[in-house]
């Protein structure tokens, strides 16, 4: 039996002047997620996408967004992503010291709760809420830069969390990649225990190779053919 996996598309990584049509691409192209990042500038040194893009993102497409908040504070903008139609909220766990309490409010607010963990976070830090999330993301660089290449290391904590997620009774957790998805990595990373790959530079949003849809499909193929 093959292993599920699904591919998210990093709407950062889509051209910024034509975002509709690289949307439209993603439907065609049949995306599993649309990753969405926000960024304050003060957490990372990067600035974001916004609500407004996500309410006509939700607008013109029924791809399931994962939004990814790299930003100070998360809680502050619970209803803010949840009224903009966030379906999964991720809040960094090195963002707060009230993991648990942001993880109830996302839940009330009818959205689907996870937790992004840095590179040089222990996995460790996961464990007592490990229960109570529906997604881990793992960053497999450092958050913020696009482009950096796959951290190696970042294989043994996908089957760590893999591990933790099934002692603790949580066997449908989505462990999602974020970064340094290649042709080449993705595999690995699938292997290792992820079940959604964020996907940008290194994959389909590559204008000068392909456009998106074939590039999907070449990634899906590579993926069937040589890894599951």
């Amino acid at each position: 039996m093959k292993k599920k996996y699904h591919l998210s598309a990093s709407l950062i990584c889509a051209n910024p002047l034509e975002m509709g049509r690289d949307i439209q691409f993603l439907n065609e192209a049949e995306i599993d997620f649309i990753h969405f990042d926000v960024m304050d500038g003060s957490f990372v040194s990067r600035y974001g996408l916004y609500p407004e893009i996500l309410q006509e993102v939700k607008r013109n497409c029924g791809i399931p967004v994962d939004v990814h908040m790299m930003v100070n504070n998360p809680e502050d903008f619970i209803q803010t992503f949840q009224l903009a139609g966030a379906d999964y909220f991720n809040v960094h766990i090195e963002s707060t010291k009230q993991l648990s309490r942001i993880i109830k409010k996302i839940k009330e607010a009818g959205m689907r709760a996870g937790v992004a963990i840095n590179p040089a976070t222990p996995v460790c830090n996961l464990e007592w809420v490990m229960e109570e999330i529906e997604m881990v993301v793992v960053m497999a660089i450092n958050p913020g830069i696009v482009g950096h290449p796959f951290i190696p290391g970042m294989l043994k904590k996908i089957t760590t969390i893999r591990e933790m997620a099934i002692k603790s009774g949580n066997e449908n957790l989505f462990i999602e990649v974020d970064g340094g998805v290649t042709p080449q990595t993705a595999g690995k990373m699938i292997a290792a225990g992820a079940d959604v790959l964020v996907c940008g530079t290194g994959t389909i949003f590559r204008p000068h190779e392909d456009t998106i849809i074939n590039k999907t499909k070449d990634l899906r193929k590579i993926i069937e053919e040589h890894v599951l």
